[in-house]
């Protein structure tokens, strides 16, 4: 005689008491991963980490900063390659273009941490 396997719907649940807030934030955290709640839930609770699903408009956001980055990259290649394009760049232009790329940079970073950790400021 075999015995048959158990199945969630057939087993005893658990009941957790949270907030209307908490109960919001388990919600949208459990979208992030694309699970429903009981089955994210289920993950933190085994043990398991779920994975976020990328938000797609954050890596628009990531391609386009990517791409601002490429083009002051570009200026400045031309600046120090002496080209003829950019002889009247000053220094002060120069240093703007580099006070920007690192100013993107950081908002690329941010983005990604973002990405990344989509939960981290709960």
């Amino acid at each position: 005689m075999t015995e048959k396997n158990a199945t969630r719907k057939g087993s005893t649940p658990i009941y957790v008491w949270v907030t209307p807030d908490e109960k919001a934030a388990i919600e949208a955290n459990a979208r992030q991963t694309g699970h429903s709640t009981s089955a994210y839930l289920r993950f933190l609770g085994l043990g398991y980490a779920p994975k976020s699903i990328t938000d797609n408009e954050r890596v628009m956001e990531l391609a386009k900063i990517n791409g601002d980055l490429g083009r002051l990259g570009g200026l400045l290649k031309l600046w120090l390659t002496n080209d003829a394009r950019t002889a009247q760049f000053g220094e002060s232009t120069i240093r703007a273009a580099l006070a920007r790329i690192e100013a993107t940079q950081d908002k690329m970073v941010e983005v990604m941490k973002a990405v990344i950790m989509p939960r981290s400021d709960l």
